[in-house]
């Protein structure tokens, strides 16, 4: 497959407020997994970002990662690692261990499976204090959902019935569940979050 770099503008826009939270939540030091990379241009912009750290892109689809390679092969940085193939939905995850997770705009573009399989690995992989840092739209109880993204989720269920914003709440009782802690959120741009739950046990 050719090595053909994708670029995505909603990654330009993002990059810089997500870069901005992880800097206090991402370790000094260690191994950190993204989960569904897409064309792999967050990958290489926090590789850039945060040198002390060795970035491990992953991604189901073949397309995808041949993106990731070619991102990696044009800047040439020493701390990202070639791309894994991970269905988030599955348990076997070709690693044993990270020192954080990072995940941007999955949960929602993804069947709830894809979700029960991103905790329950993140679970299985990070120590205790580590964090599993999660980016994009949710609703939340007791606050009002912005009409773009009550239109965003009526798209996406169109174009995917199993697909569609998730109850924020509903996802940290699943992280509860495989333990984690209440989660940190951040309003970031556009009606999105960041949210961030550090594993307790």
């Amino acid at each position: 497959m050719t090595l053909t770099r994708q670029k995505s503008p909603s990654t330009a826009r993002n990059r810089e407020p997500i870069a901005a939270v992880l800097e206090g939540v991402l370790p000094a030091s260690g191994l950190v997994l993204e989960i569904a990379s897409g064309a792999g241009e967050h990958a290489i912009y926090f590789a850039e970002r945060f040198p002390g750290l060795t970035f491990q892109p992953s991604d189901p689809s073949p397309a995808a990662r041949a993106s990731i390679s070619a991102w990696i092969a044009h800047d040439a940085l020493a701390n990202i690692r070639a791309p894994l193939m991970i269905d988030a939905s599955t348990d076997n995850w070709p690693l044993e261990r990270a020192d954080a997770i990072i995940c941007i705009n999955m949960i929602h573009i993804s069947p709830w499976s894809t979700t029960q399989g991103l905790l329950r690995n993140a679970g299985r992989l990070l120590a205790p204090g580590a964090p599993l840092y999660l980016y994009g739209p949710y609703r939340r109880a007791g606050v009002e959902t912005a009409p773009s993204n009550e239109a965003f989720d009526e798209d996406l269920k169109r174009r995917n019935s199993a697909w569609g914003l998730r109850d924020l709440e509903t996802v940290a009782a699943l992280a509860r569940e495989q333990g984690f802690g209440a989660p940190e959120v951040t309003e970031m741009p556009a009606h999105n979050l960041a949210v961030v739950f550090r594993k307790l046990v």
